[in-house]
């Protein structure tokens, strides 16, 4: 992806977050760092959205008991870890976009409580509670053009997900013209300067056990088709602006 699509994502991806009281400045100032620093000495600061919807809206496909410990005790911590490791390693990027476009420079905390920051609060803003309807659109056209139905996109991304090894996330990136979709490892993000898949993100799902395990014990392809009932397509679809 080239340098001003990334740079426009930054700036513009979630302006459907407005529907939570969230601004265009959200994916650089909220959904990484939320802080902008007053002046170049200070660091970063990474800090958690509020949650876009109580803990139990998204049942019965994700049960509030798993939403309550995924957002206050998983999330949180990779907040407080990364915001302790730009200041113990005085990491000098004051940007989100600096930040990830410099990952394969970071330490190994830095880097995955840092994607780990992001990622959850992409991912939170990538829910609501269910019975949203897909609207027809820019991100549904993209969608056909890309994989040639919705149905056929849902199989490729349930695949990225049910396929990813271990712990990551399964994303749907635009690059370009096109949609494409993948996985990363751990924490990694599209983001990132060294990440298996590039682009502006659109929808993520994390597949890390902690988001599923209470409910669906190792079946994870249940979770991930129960997913989609949850899926915030208003925000997806921005952006695709």
């Amino acid at each position: 992806m080239e340098s001003n699509s990334r740079r426009k994502f930054i700036q513009h991806t979630l302006a459907a977050t407005a529907a939570i009281g969230i601004s265009n400045s959200f994916i650089t100032n909220t959904l990484a760092g939320d802080v902008t620093p007053v002046s170049a000495a200070e660091p970063l600061k990474f800090k958690q959205i509020d949650l876009p919807f109580k803990y139990k809206a998204l049942e019965p496909y994700i049960d509030g008991q798993t939403n309550e410990i995924h957002y206050t005790k998983h999330h949180a911590a990779y907040v407080k870890t990364v915001n302790e490791a730009i200041i113990a390693e005085k990491i000098p990027y004051n940007t989100v976009e600096d930040f990830f476009a410099n990952t394969s420079k970071l330490s190994a905390k830095a880097r995955n409580n840092g994607g780990g920051a992001w990622n959850h609060n992409f991912f939170w803003s990538s829910m609501r509670a269910p019975g949203m309807p897909v609207q027809p659109g820019k991100l549904m056209d993209a969608i056909d053009a890309s994989f040639g139905s919705l149905d056929k996109f849902k199989a490729a991304f349930g695949e990225a997900a049910s396929k990813r090894f271990g712990s990551g996330w399964a994303w749907l990136v635009k690059d370009g013209n096109k949609l494409k979709v993948g996985s990363t490892p751990n924490q990694d993000n599209p983001l990132m300067d060294n990440a298996e898949i590039k682009g502006t993100p659109i929808l993520a799902l994390d597949v890390w056990e902690h988001a599923y395990y209470l409910k669906y014990q190792n079946k994870r392809a249940d979770y991930i088709e129960n997913w989609w009932n949850v899926v915030n397509w208003d925000a997806a679809a921005e952006r695709m602006r």
